[in-house]
């Protein structure tokens, strides 16, 4: 059946159609719902579908789109509203052709709306000119960038103002300045109060199969949301035919508070979502330039909204990167597009607006989804008290001791000075998943350029048990710190340590033979400054090291003998506190602090 629309008419209930035309000169206006094609769209020249107050296009074809036409769809999406914050975006629209299939998309696109069906082009500003307006709607093309299978910032291709972004391409985009008071729809939300900007895509709809390519090696490629509806962000990942990517999503946060254009005054990160398995609502950390008060709490100035945004279902627009585990594509599929509105409890695309997040409290009065909520435990390290590192431990049965796709998330940003991450197969990631033991300890790396000083606490909790003790195990001295009640403060020298901090559950020493602690007597002799240490039962050592407070190694002493008695001359070391260490043949480890006083004779 073939449905020809001929009158301008609001759809006010859930329409269906096998196959949609559009006439010419014939506006179609659906508010508040979903619009559903079981095939192709055919929009004829000067028709004009409106999808308004959140509605959504979805189709079901199957395979590649047959779309056609010049007339277009106009839907909306808000951005941010500052000349100097990025948004990651991917267009649902590409330019309107009569040919069939899906088409590039350009900033000559953007439109900015003067009532619900009304709109006036965006103007492309010059490469020279950096800051956009909001009214009238001038978009800065100078930071229109894409990226496709990149291992440098160097490979970012500037667009500008061309129409050469391919269904599926992801872009940056800057925000603009100044404010538009115009509210197109009557809801009392303007174009931009201030706080965000709304931009008017109009064009032929995405549809069908959306292919990206990926590159081997982790390369990075920017791609997004292609379709004027949702996205189910899980079914796109976990799918089985997209396996050359790694099933994890990276969003760009950004801080407001820092107005430059100047690449070394950015703060910012990627926000990581693990999808975990298909049914979850996955697991999400927040980019790491959210900074901390000394005593762990956020503080209020120049912080991401990254702790709250819910990335479940991707909005219309919403671009994020995806890393490639090897070279091929991955696949958008109509089979992966969901109605759920943005705003509601797991769509967000950089903060809910007021109208946004009304409509998501409607959606959710209506219906109910049944998800899967992943166990998880959150870890937050406060970093010389200048920022804090998230990382998010996930207890997931299906998980393995190695590198799962969709669960264990790399790290993205590792050129900070100081961070924190988990060590995985040698390699650093913000998330990762295990099957839950209570003797398991979790291996951490940690690198510092300077002196530095790391605060470790637990700030969440989910779906996990409430009784269950989590320490931080600090291998320097074998000691158990409670990081679930309390907060972990070391100060570390400089380097990389990867064998020293680890995620515990139990404080007991499982293994260690107490019998050769027992009989291990070190003691510090700073008369003659001499660390001794007695073994009167001759158990077998194969190496000694003192480290200083730091965790620096400052006296190492490998190929012990079998001796009853050690000495190691401690008159070159400064004054304070060490801790002294023995291994043992069985690479059980025996330590001791002991306090250095070289200032004199005692």
């Amino acid at each position: 059946m073939k449905n020809t629309l001929l009158l301008l008419f609001i759809l006010i209930s859930v329409p269906g159609f096998s196959q949609l035309h559009i006439g010419a000169n014939t506006p179609v206006y659906v508010k508040n719902q979903v619009l559903y094609v079981t095939q192709g769209m055919n929009l004829a020249a000067s028709s004009n579908l409106y999808l308004r107050n959140n509605s959504q296009l979805l189709q079901g074809t199957t395979g590649t789109s047959t779309n056609t036409g010049t007339g277009i769809v106009s839907v909306y999406q808000e951005g941010t509203s500052d000349n100097f914050e990025y948004n990651y975006w991917c267009s649902p629209v590409g330019n309107p052709t009569i040919a069939t299939g899906n088409t590039s998309f350009g900033i000559s696109l953007l439109n900015r709306p003067t009532s619900s069906t009304a709109a006036v082009a965006a103007t492309a500003l010059p490469l020279s000119n950096y800051n956009g307006t909001s009214n009238p709607l001038a978009i800065a093309s100078y930071w229109i960038y894409k990226l496709t299978n990149a291992n440098n910032y160097s490979q970012w291709v500037q667009v500008g103002n061309a129409t050469t972004i391919a269904a599926g391409e992801g872009f940056t985009m800057k925000g603009t300045g100044g404010t538009d008071v115009t509210d197109p729809e009557t809801t009392g939300v303007a174009n931009n109060p201030g706080s965000a900007q709304r931009y008017d895509f109009r064009g032929k709809p995405n549809d069908g199969n959306i292919s990206v390519a990926v590159g081997s090696g982790n390369a990075a490629t920017l791609t997004g949301n292609p379709y004027p509806s949702a996205i189910d962000l899980n079914a796109f990942l976990m799918d089985p035919t997209n396996s050359a990517c790694t099933r994890v999503a990276y969003f760009w946060e950004q801080d407001k508070t820092t107005n430059s254009h100047y690449l070394s005054a950015y703060r910012g990160g990627y926000g990581t979502y693990s999808p975990g398995v298909l049914g979850s609502n996955g697991v999400y950390v927040a980019a790491t330039f959210n900074s901390y008060k000394s005593d762990g709490t956020l503080n209020t100035t120049g912080t991401s909204s990254g702790l709250v945004i819910q990335r479940k279902y991707s909005p219309v627009g919403q671009g994020f990167l995806i890393n490639g585990a090897s070279n091929g594509t991955v696949t958008f599929k109509n089979s992966h597009r969901f109605f759920y509105k943005e705003g509601s409890p797991l769509s967000q695309f950089a903060k809910s607006s007021p109208d946004k997040a009304a409509a998501g409290k409607e959606q959710k009065e209506e219906k109910e989804e049944e998800i899967i909520i992943i166990s998880h435990i959150k870890l937050n390290t406060i970093i010389n008290n200048q920022f804090t590192r998230q990382l998010a431990l996930a207890f997931i049965p299906e998980a393995t001791d190695g590198v799962d796709p969709g669960i264990d998330a790399l790290n993205m940003d590792q050129t900070l000075p100081g961070d924190v991450s988990f060590w995985l197969d040698n390699g650093n990631y913000v998330i990762q998943g295990v099957n839950f033991e209570v003797t398991k300890k979790i291996p951490l790396a940690v690198k510092a350029a300077t002196n530095t000083t790391l605060k470790f606490y637990i700030p969440e909790v989910v779906n996990f048990d409430p009784s269950q003790n989590i320490y931080i195990y600090d291998e320097l001295d074998s000691s158990y710190h409670d990081i679930k009640t309390g907060m972990y403060e070391v100060t570390i020298a400089p380097g990389t340590y990867t064998d020293r901090f680890k995620i515990a559950f139990t404080n007991v020493t499982l293994g260690v033979n107490e019998s050769a602690k027992n009989n291990l007597f070190i003691s510090q002799d700073n008369t003659n400054k001499i660390l001794t240490a007695s073994n009167p039962n001759n158990l077998v050592f194969k190496s000694f090291a003192l480290y200083d407070i730091l965790g620096k190694a400052v006296l190492t002493k490998n190929n012990l003998k079998e001796e009853q008695n050690y000495s190691f001359s401690t008159s070159g070391l400064s004054s304070g506190v060490y801790i002294a260490a023995f291994v043992t043949a069985d690479n059980e480890k025996i330590t001791q602090k002991v306090i250095i006083s070289n200032s004199g004779k005692q």
